[in-house]
């Protein structure tokens, strides 16, 4: 039985429903899934999605309407490959700020190591900075500390590839230089007593100078 043999009750209008689902889909939608999300029937909808992918190529728009693999998606046009490459490429060899770069270095040296410690280690509030980290790829979370239930962070493949290594036993020696966690947990205990024992440090923004060869490919978030 198909879904033209039995009519479902339709929840919206169908070409502003097709264009809403296919605005969030991350891969091709067969006419089946797509008429069982908007609620009419697959013939119905088969004959909204040429129509839309039509208007499009009409209207000269910068994105079109493609039945790829058996499925539909929207594509930007091959005309503004150029535009769009741009603008992913845009930023690509921005450099992390040294902020970024010193919490980059504690986590690589430390890891599993919690947001906590690298506070301490740092001696200011990375939070923003961990984050930036994590939506650049570089580094990932790594589980929970069994004793205090913390999120742990280790680096990332793609940080290896970035700076260039196979393994993290390629880093330079630089272990030898930064505290030992023994020597943290005065530090530790103090930001367990309030929320200014640490002083906050601010996000890195996209409009900070660059100040390190490490790049980043992704651009500031």
């Amino acid at each position: 039985m198909t879904t033209d043999d039995v009519l479902a009750v339709p929840v919206a209008e169908l070409r502003p429903a097709l264009e809403a689902v296919l605005m969030v889909a991350d891969q091709p939608l067969d006419q089946v899934a797509l008429a069982t999300a908007v609620g009419y029937p697959e013939g119905e909808v088969a004959e909204a999605l040429a129509a839309l992918a039509g208007e499009y190529d009409e209207q000269g728009r910068g994105f079109e309407l493609r039945n790829v693999a058996g499925g539909w998606r929207y594509y930007t046009r091959d005309e503004f490959a150029s535009v769009v490459e741009a603008f992913v490429l845009d930023g690509q060899q921005a450099r992390l700020t040294q902020a970024a770069l010193e919490t980059l270095a504690v986590v690589a040296y430390q890891q599993p190591v919690s947001r906590a410690r690298v506070s301490a280690i740092r001696g200011v509030n990375v939070d923003g900075v961990m984050r930036t980290l994590v939506n650049r790829g570089l580094v990932e979370e790594a589980g929970h500390d069994g004793e205090h239930g913390a999120t742990l962070y280790r680096t990332t493949t793609y940080f290896l590839e970035r700076i260039g290594v196979v393994s993290l036993d390629e880093l330079p020696e630089l272990a030898p230089y930064l505290p030992e966690m023994s020597d943290m947990e005065d530090e530790l205990a103090s930001q367990a007593a309030g929320p200014d024992a640490v002083t906050a440090e601010p996000e890195v923004g996209p409009e900070v100078e660059p100040v390190d060869p490490v790049e980043d490919p992704e651009g500031e978030s």
